[in-house]
């Protein structure tokens, strides 16, 4: 049998409400404990509207028939209140004549005057060569 053969009665999401099971009375005192434990920790965390005022509220949101309640205030956008703020008059600083914190200082550049080489001290070392002398040092320099 192929699909395109199927009618629209087959389906596979099931739509058939099932009845919630009813509560025991330790499962009640055990909710009921939560549903203080969860107002504490709203009131703690500054969130006093996600209180449920009584336990019925509370198992409805548990079983998912809840329905929040509406508010019916405006969104109003937010405009700061500038009663507060501090009139100082503008007072320049005083300056010394230096432009900014610190002058930039001049970059370093090598001119190829001072390194006359480069040499090989005990097998990989390489070492600078800046006169005469330490290059007749380096070369007369032998292991112990």
């Amino acid at each position: 049998m192929t699909m395109h053969l199927v009618g629209p009665y087959l389906t596979t999401t099931n739509y058939k409400k099932r009845k919630q099971k009813k509560l025991t009375n330790n499962q009640k005192v055990k909710l009921e404990a939560e549903w203080r434990a969860y107002n504490k920790r709203m009131r703690k965390a500054n969130c006093h509207s996600a209180q449920f005022e009584t336990f019925e509220l509370y198992l409805s949101y548990l079983r998912g028939e809840h329905k929040p309640k509406k508010t019916n205030q405006e969104f109003k956008p937010y405009k700061p209140d500038y009663s507060h703020v501090r009139e100082t008059p503008y007072i320049p600083s005083l300056s010394d004549g230096i432009a900014g914190v610190a002058p930039k200082k001049e970059p370093t550049k090598y001119t190829g005057d001072y390194i006359t080489g480069i040499a090989t001290m005990h097998k990989s070392n390489l070492v600078p060569i800046t006169n005469r002398q330490q290059a007749i040092e380096v070369s007369q320099m032998r292991r112990n």
